[in-house]
């Protein structure tokens, strides 16, 4: 990968370990891996961050964070890949996240209704009881979907990453050789 282009814009290891907020972690951010530009730690931190995208509310850099640490993952890859994640993204990967728990649950007949109730101000308890059953009739499916959506994102990420980095490095290897050939 063009590592040139990627060392200009993550910041630097010793930065980061100099900065007096996070002087508390101590020995935890001096493992090279968490700052190095290679295959293996950038697939790594790619695959974290794509999981812990699909965490709920503003925690997803703090997991990306807890999981590429003690697995010395590049830590800012991890960090920049969860905001695939946005206001525009969110709704519509977590419904694929619904889709797929109830595939995987057995109970894809069902259609998805997106609207789950008629609001009724007359009878409003009875249409909070609604929302409430509507809402909580989701939190199987969609519990289940969205591990295994991390997990299916993670792994695809992964491979793709170690896929595209070994196909930047053999093509190269080739324009090198082609170059000396010619010169």
């Amino acid at each position: 990968m063009p590592k040139k282009f990627f060392r200009r814009y993550l910041p630097d290891g010793d930065t980061v370990r100099a900065n007096k907020y996070l002087a508390w972690l101590g020995a935890w951010l001096h493992h090279p891996n968490l700052w190095h530009l290679n295959r293996h730690s950038v697939a790594g931190g790619f695959a974290i961050g794509l999981a812990a995208g699909l965490v709920p509310g503003p925690l997803q850099m703090l997991a990306a964070a807890l999981l590429a640490v003690p697995l010395k993952k590049n830590l800012p890859v991890a960090l920049l890949t969860t905001l695939y994640t946005n206001p525009f993204t969110i709704v519509p990967l977590y419904l694929l996240a619904l889709a797929y728990g109830r595939f995987l649950l057995g109970a894809s007949n069902h259609p998805v209704t997106v609207e789950p109730y008629a609001w009724d101000w007359a009878h409003w308890i009875d249409s909070l009881q609604a929302l409430a059953h509507w809402t909580l009739s989701l939190g199987r499916p969609l519990a289940v979907g969205l591990a295994a959506l991390a997990l299916t994102l993670a792994a695809a990420g992964y491979f793709a990453v170690q896929f595209s980095w070994r196909v930047y490095v053999v093509l190269a290897w080739r324009a090198r050789a082609r170059r000396r050939r010619r010169g």
